[in-house]
Protein backbone atom coordinates (compact mmCIF):
# COMPACT_ATOMS: atom_id res chain seq x y z
CA UNK A 1 0.00 0.00 0.00
CA UNK A 2 1.13 3.43 -0.99
CA UNK A 3 0.89 6.16 1.84
CA UNK A 4 -1.98 8.57 1.01
CA UNK A 5 0.17 12.29 0.46
CA UNK A 6 3.89 10.48 0.09
CA UNK A 7 5.56 7.43 0.09
CA UNK A 8 8.23 5.81 2.22
CA UNK A 9 10.67 3.67 0.03
CA UNK A 10 10.39 -0.24 0.67
CA UNK A 11 13.34 -2.61 1.41
CA UNK A 12 14.32 -4.85 -1.02
CA UNK A 13 13.09 -8.85 -0.21
CA UNK A 14 11.31 -10.04 2.87
CA UNK A 15 11.49 -9.05 6.01
CA UNK A 16 13.13 -11.64 8.09
CA UNK A 17 11.32 -13.69 10.43
CA UNK A 18 12.48 -11.71 14.06
CA UNK A 19 11.33 -8.88 12.78
CA UNK A 20 10.67 -6.55 14.97
CA UNK A 21 7.74 -4.79 13.69
CA UNK A 22 7.25 -1.83 16.16
CA UNK A 23 11.35 -1.02 15.39
CA UNK A 24 10.43 -1.19 11.38
CA UNK A 25 7.36 1.19 12.07
CA UNK A 26 9.60 3.85 14.21
CA UNK A 27 11.94 3.53 11.87
CA UNK A 28 9.43 4.65 9.39
CA UNK A 29 8.42 7.80 11.20
CA UNK A 30 12.35 8.79 11.64
CA UNK A 31 12.32 8.55 7.39
CA UNK A 32 9.11 10.37 7.09
CA UNK A 33 10.21 12.90 9.30
CA UNK A 34 13.56 13.43 7.95
CA UNK A 35 12.33 13.64 5.09
CA UNK A 36 9.47 15.96 5.39
CA UNK A 37 10.10 17.92 8.47
CA UNK A 38 7.27 20.09 10.37
CA UNK A 39 4.84 17.29 9.96
CA UNK A 40 1.82 17.14 12.72
CA UNK A 41 1.13 13.60 13.94
CA UNK A 42 -1.93 12.94 11.91
CA UNK A 43 0.15 13.88 8.53
CA UNK A 44 3.41 11.02 9.70
CA UNK A 45 0.58 8.64 10.63
CA UNK A 46 -1.08 9.37 7.01
CA UNK A 47 2.46 9.10 5.49
CA UNK A 48 3.25 5.84 7.34
CA UNK A 49 0.18 4.04 7.33
CA UNK A 50 -0.51 4.32 10.88
CA UNK A 51 -3.67 5.05 12.87
CA UNK A 52 -3.09 7.99 15.34
CA UNK A 53 -2.30 5.77 18.09
CA UNK A 54 -0.17 4.06 17.29
CA UNK A 55 1.85 6.97 15.61
CA UNK A 56 1.36 9.11 18.81
CA UNK A 57 3.49 6.45 21.30
CA UNK A 58 5.84 6.29 18.28
CA UNK A 59 6.23 10.00 18.50
CA UNK A 60 6.48 10.32 21.97
CA UNK A 61 9.01 7.51 22.45
CA UNK A 62 11.67 9.31 19.64
CA UNK A 63 11.28 12.43 21.30
CA UNK A 64 11.91 11.38 24.82
CA UNK A 65 15.39 9.63 23.41
CA UNK A 66 16.11 12.52 21.59
CA UNK A 67 15.21 11.37 17.64
CA UNK A 68 12.51 13.61 17.05
CA UNK A 69 12.35 16.91 18.59
CA UNK A 70 8.51 18.81 19.09
CA UNK A 71 7.72 22.19 18.06
CA UNK A 72 6.02 24.54 19.65
CA UNK A 73 2.76 24.40 16.85
CA UNK A 74 2.95 20.83 17.98
CA UNK A 75 4.85 19.40 14.50
CA UNK A 76 8.13 17.63 14.85
CA UNK A 77 11.98 17.44 13.01
CA UNK A 78 14.44 15.98 13.11
CA UNK A 79 16.67 15.91 17.03
CA UNK A 80 19.99 15.87 17.69
CA UNK A 81 20.43 12.36 18.21
CA UNK A 82 20.13 11.69 14.50
CA UNK A 83 23.13 14.32 14.16
CA UNK A 84 24.91 12.76 16.45
CA UNK A 85 24.54 9.28 14.56
CA UNK A 86 25.51 11.07 11.22
CA UNK A 87 28.73 11.96 13.23
CA UNK A 88 29.65 8.82 14.24
CA UNK A 89 29.35 7.14 11.25
CA UNK A 90 31.73 9.89 9.43
CA UNK A 91 34.28 9.32 12.33
CA UNK A 92 33.84 5.80 12.15
CA UNK A 93 34.42 5.71 7.98
CA UNK A 94 37.04 8.20 8.78
CA UNK A 95 38.37 8.29 4.86
CA UNK A 96 41.92 9.45 4.19
CA UNK A 97 41.30 13.20 3.65
CA UNK A 98 42.65 13.16 -0.33
CA UNK A 99 40.65 10.38 -1.30
CA UNK A 100 38.14 12.06 -3.21
CA UNK A 101 40.69 13.97 -5.07
CA UNK A 102 42.77 10.60 -5.50
CA UNK A 103 39.24 8.49 -6.99
CA UNK A 104 38.84 11.78 -9.00
CA UNK A 105 42.21 11.68 -10.85
CA UNK A 106 41.38 8.46 -11.44
CA UNK A 107 37.89 8.23 -12.81
CA UNK A 108 39.66 11.48 -15.18
CA UNK A 109 42.31 9.42 -16.49
CA UNK A 110 40.23 5.76 -17.15
CA UNK A 111 36.99 8.04 -17.59
CA UNK A 112 35.16 4.81 -15.26
CA UNK A 113 33.42 5.29 -11.52
CA UNK A 114 36.25 4.67 -9.08
CA UNK A 115 35.24 3.51 -5.12
CA UNK A 116 37.29 3.63 -1.89
CA UNK A 117 35.96 0.56 0.51
CA UNK A 118 36.61 0.09 3.90
CA UNK A 119 37.74 -3.23 5.94
CA UNK A 120 36.88 -3.10 9.45
CA UNK A 121 35.27 -4.92 12.47
CA UNK A 122 34.03 -7.63 9.69
CA UNK A 123 32.53 -4.99 7.94
CA UNK A 124 33.28 -3.97 4.22
CA UNK A 125 32.10 -0.51 3.40
CA UNK A 126 32.12 1.71 0.81
CA UNK A 127 33.39 5.17 2.27
CA UNK A 128 33.68 7.10 -1.42
CA UNK A 129 32.68 7.48 -4.91
CA UNK A 130 33.49 9.45 -8.01
CA UNK A 131 31.17 8.25 -10.77
CA UNK A 132 32.37 8.35 -14.59
CA UNK A 133 31.11 7.89 -17.58
CA UNK A 134 32.18 4.49 -19.33
CA UNK A 135 30.72 2.71 -16.27
CA UNK A 136 27.01 1.18 -15.26
CA UNK A 137 25.59 2.70 -12.26
CA UNK A 138 25.27 0.35 -9.22
CA UNK A 139 22.87 1.16 -6.48
CA UNK A 140 24.68 -1.20 -4.23
CA UNK A 141 28.23 0.65 -4.24
CA UNK A 142 27.18 3.56 -2.29
CA UNK A 143 28.73 5.18 0.28
CA UNK A 144 27.64 3.64 4.03
CA UNK A 145 26.47 0.49 2.20
CA UNK A 146 28.27 -2.69 2.96
CA UNK A 147 29.41 -4.52 0.23
CA UNK A 148 28.99 -8.53 -0.86
CA UNK A 149 32.94 -9.06 -0.57
CA UNK A 150 32.82 -12.62 -2.16
CA UNK A 151 31.45 -11.12 -5.78
CA UNK A 152 33.28 -7.61 -5.89
CA UNK A 153 36.24 -6.94 -6.67
CA UNK A 154 36.46 -4.60 -3.86
CA UNK A 155 35.49 -7.30 -1.19
CA UNK A 156 37.68 -9.86 -3.25
CA UNK A 157 41.04 -7.44 -2.67
CA UNK A 158 40.25 -6.42 1.11
CA UNK A 159 39.54 -10.43 1.11
CA UNK A 160 42.89 -11.18 0.03
CA UNK A 161 44.62 -8.88 2.23
CA UNK A 162 43.51 -10.68 4.91
CA UNK A 163 45.46 -13.58 6.17
CA UNK A 164 44.11 -16.88 5.50
CA UNK A 165 43.16 -17.57 9.30
CA UNK A 166 40.83 -14.71 9.65
CA UNK A 167 39.46 -15.02 5.45
CA UNK A 168 38.41 -18.77 6.23
CA UNK A 169 36.26 -17.33 8.85
CA UNK A 170 34.79 -14.40 7.58
CA UNK A 171 33.52 -16.50 4.16
CA UNK A 172 32.10 -19.33 6.78
CA UNK A 173 29.82 -16.47 8.74
CA UNK A 174 28.76 -14.59 6.11
CA UNK A 175 26.62 -15.71 3.32
CA UNK A 176 27.60 -16.33 -0.13
CA UNK A 177 25.08 -15.42 -2.52
CA UNK A 178 24.82 -15.99 -5.83
CA UNK A 179 24.54 -12.77 -7.82
CA UNK A 180 25.08 -13.81 -10.70
CA UNK A 181 25.87 -17.43 -12.70
CA UNK A 182 29.37 -16.45 -12.64
CA UNK A 183 29.68 -15.65 -9.09
CA UNK A 184 31.79 -17.99 -7.13
CA UNK A 185 30.11 -19.19 -4.23
CA UNK A 186 32.29 -21.98 -2.79
CA UNK A 187 33.97 -21.00 0.48
CA UNK A 188 37.12 -23.68 -0.16
CA UNK A 189 37.32 -22.27 -4.23
CA UNK A 190 36.83 -18.74 -3.02
CA UNK A 191 39.69 -19.32 -0.13
CA UNK A 192 41.94 -20.99 -2.79
CA UNK A 193 41.69 -18.22 -5.08
CA UNK A 194 41.96 -15.08 -2.79
CA UNK A 195 44.92 -16.75 -1.01
CA UNK A 196 46.66 -17.15 -4.90
CA UNK A 197 46.57 -13.16 -5.62
CA UNK A 198 49.78 -11.63 -5.80
CA UNK A 199 50.28 -8.77 -3.22
CA UNK A 200 50.38 -5.53 -5.06
CA UNK A 201 48.43 -6.52 -7.89
CA UNK A 202 45.07 -5.16 -8.71
CA UNK A 203 42.16 -8.17 -8.26
CA UNK A 204 39.63 -8.73 -11.07
CA UNK A 205 36.30 -9.81 -11.15
CA UNK A 206 34.43 -10.48 -14.22
CA UNK A 207 30.60 -10.59 -14.12
CA UNK A 208 30.11 -12.04 -11.02
CA UNK A 209 28.47 -8.90 -8.61
CA UNK A 210 26.36 -7.72 -12.44
CA UNK A 211 26.17 -9.51 -15.34
CA UNK A 212 28.01 -7.40 -17.90
CA UNK A 213 30.19 -5.49 -15.47
CA UNK A 214 33.89 -6.20 -14.66
CA UNK A 215 35.80 -4.69 -11.84
CA UNK A 216 39.31 -4.26 -10.22
CA UNK A 217 40.20 -3.38 -7.44
CA UNK A 218 43.73 -2.80 -5.59
CA UNK A 219 44.54 -2.35 -1.66
CA UNK A 220 46.49 0.63 -0.54
CA UNK A 221 49.02 0.01 1.77
CA UNK A 222 49.32 1.15 4.62
CA UNK A 223 50.93 3.85 6.29
CA UNK A 224 50.91 2.19 9.51
CA UNK A 225 50.45 -1.27 11.15
CA UNK A 226 47.15 -0.61 13.11
CA UNK A 227 45.34 1.39 9.91
CA UNK A 228 42.12 0.32 8.61
CA UNK A 229 42.72 -1.48 5.91
CA UNK A 230 41.47 0.23 2.27
CA UNK A 231 40.96 -0.94 -1.30
CA UNK A 232 39.97 1.22 -4.70
CA UNK A 233 38.10 -0.24 -7.25
CA UNK A 234 36.57 0.44 -10.78
CA UNK A 235 33.59 -0.52 -12.45
CA UNK A 236 34.10 -1.06 -16.52
CA UNK A 237 31.08 -2.79 -19.50
CA UNK A 238 32.14 -5.64 -20.24
CA UNK A 239 33.52 -8.84 -19.53
CA UNK A 240 37.04 -7.56 -18.73
CA UNK A 241 38.99 -4.51 -17.41
CA UNK A 242 41.82 -3.43 -19.89
CA UNK A 243 45.62 -4.17 -18.59
CA UNK A 244 46.25 -0.61 -18.64
CA UNK A 245 43.18 0.62 -16.04
CA UNK A 246 44.47 -2.34 -13.51
CA UNK A 247 47.93 -0.37 -13.68
CA UNK A 248 46.09 2.53 -13.40
CA UNK A 249 43.83 1.56 -10.10
CA UNK A 250 47.03 0.38 -8.13
CA UNK A 251 48.91 3.47 -8.94
CA UNK A 252 46.07 5.51 -7.41
CA UNK A 253 46.10 2.97 -4.33
CA UNK A 254 49.91 3.84 -3.83
CA UNK A 255 48.90 8.06 -4.54
CA UNK A 256 46.24 7.34 -1.18
CA UNK A 257 48.96 5.59 0.50
CA UNK A 258 51.40 8.46 0.03
CA UNK A 259 53.56 7.38 -2.95
CA UNK A 260 54.47 8.90 -6.04
CA UNK A 261 52.86 8.44 -9.02
CA UNK A 262 55.09 7.74 -12.41
CA UNK A 263 55.19 10.47 -14.65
Amino acid sequence: MTPAGGSVSGKAGAPPEDYVQSVGRAMRVLEVVSTHPGLPVKSIARRCSLNISTTYHLVRTLAYTGYLVRLADGTYVTGDEVARRYHELVAWLDRPSDAIVVLGQLTERVGLSAYLGLLRDGRITIVGVVEGPGSPYLEDLEVGLDVSAHATALGKALLAAMGAPERREFLSHHELRPFTANTRTDPVVLDRELGAARSGSPVVEHGEFRDGVACAAAVVPRRQGDDPTWAIAVAARGEDVPAAVRSEVALAAADLAGGSRAS
